[in-house]
């Protein structure tokens, strides 16, 4: 029986180099998520559609910063080639989640963290061979051409298809943990990224997602200055934010941090919590200003040293370093 251990990435690559008799290079242990050839979500902006007041403005957060978090959710991920096949990478991926929660003044973990390894390849540009020598390396094969199509079979083109089936088997991972606290805990829960994901996350009222990053900003082109315009304390209105296959969410822009003299994103976050109907006016004004209080609260104390201290909450970086050690 293959154990989790022996499907590290260094487990792996001395099973495929003893399966496979080509002589194949094999990859540089260097994760793709600090490559310049890891795969990128192109920069967009879309429009959506602003559900409190007629028009996109910028509303300070009224009353102190109020910590009410339960636990916190984060996912990570590690991308490695294992072996090249000529000009075709197979790529190791490693995806994990957990849940850290709150007990006084210390973090520790709720339930099991979950953690899934695979191999990532192009399995119809391989020899039926190799093929049949991943199927002994004692791990899970993710046919990478079967979840989405390619640009070209460029090796760089093949490899970033493959970063982009770990990405979303992490997002799947923690949208499945996600789900699992919120059948068991009522307990207000902090996500790191988005809740769209899952139609149960989506809808939970007891979770909070909570975006740092700014590839894809939600605003009308003219609305871009009232959004990198805010000030530390102050958020944007609220907007319906919503994709082709994912429900839609509330969401607003809040600044968490003073950007005087940085740059525009400088302790900006995306909040998003579910969207509930009912909230409207004084209501949904309401909720939009507690929920940023509780975001607020999280940014003490400092995320320090880590670069993204602006906009990371504590309980975040927790679990990340948690989730380096058990992946």
């Amino acid at each position: 029986m293959i154990t989790v251990s022996d499907s590290t990435f260094m487990a792996v690559r001395r099973r495929l180099a003893a399966a496979l008799s080509d002589a194949g290079p094999a990859g540089a242990p260097r994760p793709l998520e600090i490559s310049e050839r890891g795969a990128r979500e192109a920069p967009a902006i879309r429009e959506a559609t602003v559900i409190e007041g007629d028009r996109l403005t910028a509303r300070a957060v009224p009353g102190a910063p109020e910590p009410r978090f339960d636990a916190f959710l984060d996912g990570s991920q590690i991308t490695l080639v294992a072996r090249w096949h000529e000009a075709v990478p197979i790529v190791h991926g490693s995806v994990a989640a957990a849940i850290r929660q709150r007990r006084g003044r210390r973090l520790t973990t709720w339930g099991s963290p979950i953690v899934r390894r695979a191999l990532y390849a192009p399995l119809p540009l391989l020899p039926k061979a190799v093929s049949r020598a991943l199927d002994s390396a004692g791990i899970d094969i993710v046919d990478t051409l079967a979840r989405r199509d390619a640009p070209s079979s460029h090796p760089f083109a093949l490899q970033d298809v493959a970063y982009q089936c770990v990405m979303a088997d992490r997002e799947r991972v923690e949208q499945e943990l996600a789900a699992q606290w919120c059948s068991a805990e009522r307990g207000l829960l902090f996500i790191d990224g988005g809740i769209a994901a899952s139609a149960t996350v989506a809808r939970a009222t007891n979770v909070v997602g909570v975006v740092k990053s700014h590839q894809t900003l939600y605003a009308a082109a003219d609305d871009l200055g009232v959004v990198t315009s805010l000030k530390s304390g102050e958020r944007s209105s609220v907007m319906r934010v919503e994709g082709t296959a994912r429900p839609a969410v509330a969401s607003w822009y809040l600044r968490t941090a003073d950007a005087a003299g940085r740059d525009p994103f400088w302790g900006l976050v995306r909040v998003e919590v579910s969207l509930d109907a009912d909230a409207q006016g004084a209501a949904l004004t309401g909720r939009a200003d507690e929920v940023s209080r509780w975001v607020l609260a999280e940014k003490l104390p400092l995320s320090v040293p880590d670069p993204r201290w602006d906009r990371m909450a504590y309980g975040i970086r927790d679990t990340e370093e948690y989730l380096r050690a058990v992946q």
